[in-house]
């Protein structure tokens, strides 16, 4: 039985699927990848393609349709989780006129119109549960119908999709169905992050850096060996995307420098870790990330639960009536002196802690409450948002979610 661990040089056909799609790279599981993609065109299958946001799934269905039959049919790819919920049923599968308000015409919905050809879903894991109902029909017997309508139409299309969530946990969660999961998921095509691709980061940081001295004609950077030891340590939770955004922006401030790790340094975000590299075959884990997000979330808790019993078994503070009048009207208070220390109780989820306007208080003993988890999020939304000067789909590439959900969440924490 041959050593799945030893290279093998790439087939001419992964070398003109890589040269025509402008994919750089030569690890391993990237063009094992490529090759998956090329062998699985011809057969009219569903495909998954799994992996990270911004490691480079969208190329695949496009090599899929190529190197298919289908390849003079359309092509037509559609991202789930930018289209809102409410009108995402009439894009998919058209409507009738009248079917709903502002429906003033009949229209033909991305099945009808890729009709033999192949449609790319993109972030599949945020259609809505209706909708995916419809898509495990269309799946199933090549039958949808239309917003409006009670008539069924026909269509001869492939379906690849692709996600970056775990659907399987979304299934246990029950955000996604699982019949449509195992009709998707037929064959599965797995992207490597970019941080298990070792040398494919040098090649990549370079392709960039000469792109754009040659874009907008300015002198190229060069990188240091230290500067490639830095980046192949760098974990890039936004992948190749991510990378492009650091060369470029270090290409225009920079020019005509050498960069080296510490200077590389300045340009990555504060959320940067060192990262051992893979080696050999071995390929990126989710359940490695999962535990380390859960052992976070853990600890986060622990501290959360140990503030909370402090609050608990500290005295109540007496009130003071007559002393909080006082301070809105003219009139003595006839109360004692305030304490030196006060903690004021207020209710559950309350981040808000006053103490007395009063030169006797001692400040550094008033106890705060721990802000919510909402709270930090929050924050988490506001610097990302900043780090990327207001862009929100170079923020959600970031923060690892949908833009869908995190313009939800910006208007949620009113962070327009």
């Amino acid at each position: 039985m041959p050593d799945s661990n030893i290279l093998t040089a790439p087939t001419a056909q992964v070398l003109q699927a890589k040269q025509r799609f402008g994919i750089i790279g030569n690890a391993p599981a990237l063009t094992a990848a490529v090759e998956r993609a090329i062998r699985v065109a011809p057969i009219d299958l569903s495909v998954l393609v799994t992996g990270e946001s911004g490691s480079g799934k969208e190329f695949f269905p496009q090599i899929i349709h190529n190197f298919s039959a289908r390849k003079h049919a359309k092509y037509i790819a559609v991202n789930c989780g930018a289209i809102p919920e409410g009108t995402i049923d009439s894009e998919l599968f058209g409507h009738e006129k009248g079917a709903f308000t502002g429906a003033v015409d009949s229209r033909k919905g991305y099945f009808e119109e890729a009709n033999g050809g192949t449609i790319f879903l993109d972030e599949v894991a945020e259609l809505p549960l209706t909708t995916q109902a419809r898509l495990l029909r269309v799946l199933e017997s090549g039958e949808f119908i239309k917003v409006g309508s009670s008539s069924v139409q026909k269509t001869d299309i492939r379906v690849v999709a692709a996600t970056n969530v775990d659907l399987l946990r979304a299934v246990a969660e029950g955000r996604f169905r699982e019949d449509l999961y195992y009709r998707l998921s037929t064959i599965q095509i797995h992207i490597p992050p970019l941080r298990d691709r070792g040398n494919d980061i040098r090649l990549l940081a370079r392709k960039f850096a000469t792109d754009f001295s040659e874009r907008y004609r300015v002198p190229a950077v060069t990188f240091s060996e230290s500067a490639d030891d830095a980046m192949r340590h760098y974990r890039w939770p936004g992948n190749v995307r991510q990378l492009k955004n650091v060369v470029e922006q270090t290409a225009l401030f920079e020019a005509g420098r050498e960069v080296d790790a510490d200077l590389l340094r300045s340009y990555l975000p504060d959320i940067s870790s060192s990262y051992i590299p893979a080696t050999g075959a071995s390929l990126h884990s989710y359940e490695r990330e999962r535990e380390m997000l859960l052992g976070m979330i853990f600890k986060l808790q622990q501290r959360l639960d140990a503030m909370q019993e402090r609050l608990d078994s500290t005295p109540a503070t007496p009130s003071y009536p007559t002393a909080a009048a006082a301070i809105f009207t003219d009139e003595p208070a006839d109360t004692p002196a305030f304490p030196t220390s006060l903690v004021v109780h207020r209710p559950e989820n309350t981040a808000i802690v006053a103490a007395p306007p009063c030169s006797d208080v001692n400040y550094s003993e008033v106890t705060e409450v721990p802000p919510t988890l909402e709270a930090n999020e929050r924050e988490m939304i506001r610097r990302a948002l900043e780090r990327n000067q207001g862009r929100r789909k170079a923020a959600a590439a970031e923060l690892q979610i949908s833009e869908r959900t995190l313009y939800r969440k910006i208007k949620d924490y009113g962070l327009e």
